[in-house]
């Protein structure tokens, strides 16, 4: 019996591309998705020029296009959504990687924001304790592994590197990334038996997670021309907080029933999607420049006045 919207045989036609598609063999999903992606490239260029032509904001239509594709491709590629949450912690690890190579060859760490890194192992400290306390698997192994390799950054900046740290451009306070997190997560945490002090604490971590590249992200605005490396790093954390807030939102689509139970009642929920989208969408500026960059062979970032 045909429906309202459009009758039976358009959602059976629909479930039957999906199964199709769910059926390929990797490679043919990986042809497939190479494609789709050059076709979202293409849209990207298209909006671009459109929107310097006839003075429409490309970057807010090319971006919404880019993410609602990249979203519905990953629903149809990957299986098993812990999967993104491991690349999103990859791609983060690889980021921290390009600034050691910087760090190590370079002996220099101009452009790069001590009080990221410092709000950056903070958190990840935080998520650690909680991941003792509250669970433990194989995302507390990579935090631990992340954690260790932002520890080395610090300790460059603050002891051999300090000489070459840029402190007059590193001017957004930590009081003002950490007091709002802190306010946040007296108001919005989880409802689940845990102890509060833990729930208040997972709280604070998700919240400062989404802010703590902020100062980073001012610094570079201060220096207007962002140093390759750092340029390197920062798109990394932007691919990483994309994938992991395409892993919530993925489990979201599917009814996950173990998430929610996580998760619990309330306003919590909402705030854990939030932080995830807002922690993604941060980003998202800088890395429209990065790869507008690189596709006009450059690979020197300009960032224009107001991008923070």
């Amino acid at each position: 019996m045909d429906d309202r919207y459009g009758g039976k045989a358009n959602k059976d036609s629909v479930l039957a591309i999906t199964r199709w598609f769910k059926s390929r063999s990797q490679r043919e999903k990986t042809y497939m998705g190479v494609i789709a992606g050059l076709a979202v490239r293409l849209r990207v260029s298209e909006a671009s020029v459109g929107g310097e032509r006839f003075g429409a904001d490309p970057l807010a239509r090319s971006g919404r296009s880019y993410f609602g594709h990249t979203l519905i491709l990953l629903w149809f590629v990957i299986e098993d959504h812990d999967t993104l949450f491991v690349m999103s912690e990859g791609v983060h690890f690889l980021g921290i990687g390009a600034l050691a190579y910087k760090l190590i060859r370079q002996r220099h760490c101009g452009g790069l924001s001590l009080r990221t890194q410092e709000l950056t192992a903070a958190f990840l400290v935080i998520r650690l304790f909680c991941s003792f306390m509250m669970e433990y698997d194989i995302h507390t192994v990579l935090d631990l592994l992340t954690l260790i390799a932002t520890g080395s950054v610090v300790y460059a900046l603050r002891g051999p590197l300090r000489d070459s740290y840029q402190r007059e451009l590193d001017v957004l306070g930590h009081a003002w990334v950490l007091l709002p997190c802190a306010v946040l997560a007296l108001v919005a945490h989880p409802s689940t038996r845990h102890n509060i002090a833990f729930r208040l604490l997972w709280a604070f971590c998700v919240y400062l997670e989404a802010v703590s590249v902020l100062p980073q992200l001012r610094m570079m605005q201060r220096a207007r021309v962002v140093e390759k490396f750092t340029a390197h790093y920062v798109f990394a954390l932007g691919a990483s907080r994309f994938i992991s807030c395409a892993h919530w939102i993925l489990q979201i689509l599917d009814g996950d029933r173990y998430l929610w139970q996580a998760l619990g009642l309330g306003i919590w929920p909402v705030m854990v999607l939030l932080s995830e989208v807002v922690q993604t969408f941060i980003l998202t500026d800088f890395c429209y420049y990065y790869v507008k960059s690189y596709a006009e062979g450059t690979g020197v970032i300009h960032l224009p006045a107001g991008i923070v």
